[in-house]
């Protein structure tokens, strides 16, 4: 495989990574509740994203996961607070390393470096974990909140409640495949030079 198409491919999954992340952070589908009571004429539907809740048809609240009275919440609350506050601080971190990231592997592979070029890979790996951090601390977060939520309503309310993960959520997911997708092909990119490295080195020497 040719180095020149290797790198390409790998500044574009870890650009279009970003770009995903991004989105998925700035986006409020992160979790869904459908509402489907009979006999209600208003919409009880909300869709959430990390930081605010959208209920109805414009009604958006701001989650207090900083400004919260924590004195006043229950123990159950004040630790799903805490874990949504994990969650709102790795991803947007993860998404700042993300940009170093790329502004180092443009530099290494521009260098020929293969050195530059592992550290690159290992660095972007790097970032990817605190994106599969902070989407696996927000599932945790959901189901004990979903949990606490089944706990104080009744079992006839909850069968009209219908309950899921959205896009945003998906969109995080996919970010972090195509972070290891780039880490892995600098990787590729570095063997390929270290294995051209040694190839012109041996034709040097024969040619000696």
């Amino acid at each position: 495989m040719r180095y020149g198409v290797v790198v390409l491919t790998a500044g574009f999954t870890g650009l279009l990574s970003f770009s995903l992340l991004a989105v998925a952070i700035g986006t409020d589908y992160w979790y869904i509740i459908d509402v489907n009571k009979p006999n209600v004429t208003d919409d009880l539907s909300s869709h959430s994203g990390l930081w605010r809740i959208i209920e109805g048809a414009n009604m958006s609240s701001v989650i207090p996961f900083f400004t919260a009275n924590m004195t006043s919440l229950s123990e159950v609350e004040r630790h799903l607070l805490g874990l949504h506050k994990v969650v709102v601080i790795m991803l947007p971190l993860s998404l700042v390393l993300l940009v170093f990231g790329w502004i180092f592997a443009l530099v290494s592979s521009m260098a020929y470096s293969p050195n530059l070029l592992a550290g690159s890979a290992s660095y972007v790996l790097f970032c990817s974990l605190f994106t599969l951090s902070g989407v696996s601390i927000y599932i945790k977060y959901s189901n004990l909140a979903m949990e606490e939520f089944q706990r104080v309503v009744s079992p006839e309310n909850l069968a009209h409640v219908d309950v899921s993960f959205g896009w945003s959520l998906a969109t995080a997911w996919l970010s972090y495949s195509l972070e290891v997708a780039t880490g892995l092909l600098l990787l590729l990119a570095a063997r390929i030079t270290q294995m051209k490295g040694r190839y012109d080195r041996g034709v040097n020497i024969a040619m000696l």
